[in-house]
This record gives structure tokens, C-alpha cells and sequence, in this order.
């Protein structure tokens, strides 16, 4: 079982990876609580709603609720009727509300716990490759149409009890996902540990031992980055690499088409040519893109209006003054916030789709 404290602002918590860790939840408990709600969707419920339930039922009354797998649960709508569930299953402000799943559960169950009753304690129960990087650094969200995470807040959990089984029944296209994250991790840290992970091979079953050290290390970078800025206001920022573009893939595709994290590996390959053009400076572009065809990563895309995209990159969070903010990398281990014209913007990504889909 590894251990890492992550210290905010507001609280600190722990984040423990471990085996077999969902039969064993009242040992990470901080305090008593008056009742427990579980949040989960239709994928995990059948694999482990009830070993977390076991766990916890005879020391607390438990109730839970189930929504449909995938990003389109993340809505106003299933938040009110959560919302509704929680008040009549009788949580109070003394309970506990843990979100079992990935980082749609994550953000969905986190958004519930801060605003149910002005906020109660939470914890992340993170089921995929992908969450170890959302179920740590606090920000909770709901999807508006107009965009992903546009309502949301920032609420970190009082644990996040990462069990490493529960990865082994995700399918392929979860583990890509994941994966995705840690590559960009491994990437903006300082000292880079990219050559470590282009060795990985997403294609044979994964190792427990090479998994955990693999999550550690993403989680690592990011517990850092967040500790030194929790609300976004310089550093954090770096951990949007690929995102900029890889966010408008997703909202232009429609979320669900493909995933996030395949959506953000094709914008880190966008940030990287990008980078190269600017810095005028040698970056593992190809490196990366042999990498994502041997794990059998979607690099070919349909067709896409460019300027719909560049709408999509204006509206996105982290847009100052009218210009599209992109985190580049002067080298491995060095990230950088610039800003471009929408201009700019466009000339370098109709380049970049159209080599993608020759390459």
C-alpha cells in the first residue's frame, strides 16, 4: 500500500493505492458520520457496489444511487435528481457522500457533496486508469452544453482510496485513456520521465507492480502542482497540456465519441508541434505519435471545421482577453502558458490535421 498526502489550502488529504482496498473502506474513514450515499454508474455497480457496501453496512446506513455510464450523466438534470435521492434517502449534513467510478462520478458525486446543504465530506473510490488524475486536486463539475466543466467548483475530498483491482475490468479504450494523462504528466515534470513510459505496452495485461509506480508518478506531479496553486491562477495551467485542443475534440465530436484521454493525446501532439514552431526546438512529435499507433490510439479524425474548433479552444476555461492560452514545453520538464490569435491558431492547426490524417 503506498500512501501520498496531498495539502491544500482548505485540507488535506490522503491518497492510498493499494489491493483490495474497497473491502476495507472504514479503515480510511476520518471521523464518524451520520450515514452514507454512494454515487456510481451502471458500469462499476454490477463489479463493485457491493464489496464497497459490505465494507461499510455494519457500521452505517447505507444508501446509493446509479446513473448511466458515460460523460452525458455529468448534467444538470441527473445533478438535481441526485440531489433530489440524497434529500429523501435522508442524508443530512453529518453524512458522507463517496463516489465510486471514474472521473464522470468523480466530478459528478464532488459537485453534489459541495452543494448538498452548502457542502458535506466526500471521497473519491476512483475505479480507472483516468481518474487518478481527476479524483485528485479538488475541482468538481458538471458539463453545460455550451461547454465541459463550465459549472463546477473547487472541493477537495477528505480520501481518495484508490484500489488498483478494480483497473483490471476497464475496458481497452479506458486503460488508453488513462494512460493519456500519465504520458502528460511524464512530460511537463521536471525531470521528465517520458522514456520510461514509451516503454509501456497497453497492448499485453497490465502489471499490478508497474501500475501502481506508473499512477504514483501522475499522481505525484499533480499533488505538486496543485499544492503550490489550487485555484489555477499560474502553474496549475501546465497541467492543461494537450487540453486546449483535446477539450474542443471532445465537445466537437460530442462528448462520448471518443475519450478523453484519446481526445487530450491528440492535442499534446498539436502542443508539441506547436512548440516546435515557436521554440524552434526538438520534441519527441514522432516519438509520441509512434507511441499512440502501437497502442492503437484513434489519430485519424473526420472531417472538422477548423473554425469551429477555434471557437470551441476561445470558449474553453482558460481563455484571457479574447486569446486562446496554450500550454507549450520550451523543452521535456518545461512547460509554458502563452497566448495566441485566433489567426495564429488556425494556419497551425489546419496544418496539423491535415498531416495527422496523411500521416
Amino acid at each position: 500500500m503506498k500512501k501520498i498526502t496531498v495539502h491544500t489550502s482548505t485540507k488535506q488529504y490522503d491518497v492510498t493505492i493499494g489491493k483490495g482496498l474497497r473491502h476495507h473502506v472504514l479503515d480510511f474513514l476520518t471521523k464518524r458520520y451520520s450515514r452514507i450515499f454512494i454515487i456510481t454508474d451502471s458500469n462499476v455497480e454490477p463489479l463493485y457496489l457491493d464489496d464497497v457496501i459490505q465494507s461499510i453496512e455494519k457500521d452505517y446506513h447505507v444508501t446509493y444511487t446509479v446513473v448511466p455510464a458515460g460523460e452525458g450523466s455529468k448534467s444538470m438534470r441527473f445533478y438535481f435528481d441526485i440531489m433530489t435521492e440524497a434529500i429523501r434517502s435522508g442524508l443530512d449534513r453529518d453524512g458522507l457522500i463517496i463516489a465510486l467510478g471514474g472521473g464522470m462520478i468523480g466530478d459528478l458525486a464532488g459537485f453534489v457533496a459541495a452543494t448538498f446543504m452548502r457542502g458535506i465530506d466526500f471521497i473519491q473510490m476512483p475505479t480507472t486508469i483516468l481518474a487518478h488524475d481527476s479524483s485528485v486536486g479538488g475541482k468538481v463539475a458538471i458539463n453545460h452544453p455550451e461547454g465541459k466543466n463550465l459549472i463546477g467548483c473547487f472541493f477537495p475530498p477528505v480520501a481518495v482510496i484508490y484500489d488498483v483491482e478494480t483497473l483490471h475490468t476497464i475496458p481497452f479504450t479506458e486503460v488508453r485513456s488513462g494512460y493519456a494523462e500519465i504520458v502528460k504528466h511524464s512530460m511537463i515534470n521536471e525531470p521528465p520521465f517520458w522514456e520510461k513510459l514509451q516503454q509501456v505496452d497497453l497492448n499485453k495485461p497490465l502489471d499490478d507492480n508497474y501500475l501502481k509506480q506508473d499512477l504514483l508518478r501522475g499522481i505525484e506531479v499533480k499533488a505538486n502542482i496543485v499544492e503550490q496553486d489550487e485555484r489555477e491562477t499560474n502553474i496549475r495551467q501546465y497541467l492543461n497540456f494537450g487540453h486546449t485542443l483535446g477539450h474542443a475534440l471532445e465537445a466537437e465530436l460530442g462528448y462520448g465519441k471518443i475519450t478523453h484521454g484519446e481526445a487530450i493525446a491528440i492535442g499534446m501532439l498539436f502542443a508539441l508541434q506547436v512548440s516546435e514552431k515557436y521554440y524552434k526546438s526538438q520534441l519527441p512529435y514522432d516519438a509520441l505519435y509512434q507511441w499512440l499507433i502501437n497502442n492503437q490510439y484513434p489519430t485519424r479524425l473526420p472531417q472538422l471545421s477548423v473554425a469551429k474548433l477555434v471557437e470551441r479552444m476561445k470558449r474553453d476555461k482558460k481563455v484571457k482577453d479574447q486569446k486562446i492560452t496554450m500550454v507549450l514545453l520550451k523543452d521535456l520538464g518545461k512547460p509554458m502558458i502563452k497566448q495566441f490569435d485566433d489567426h495564429k491558431i488556425t494556419v497551425w492547426l489546419e496544418d496539423f490535421l491535415q498531416e495527422l490524417n496523411h500521416h
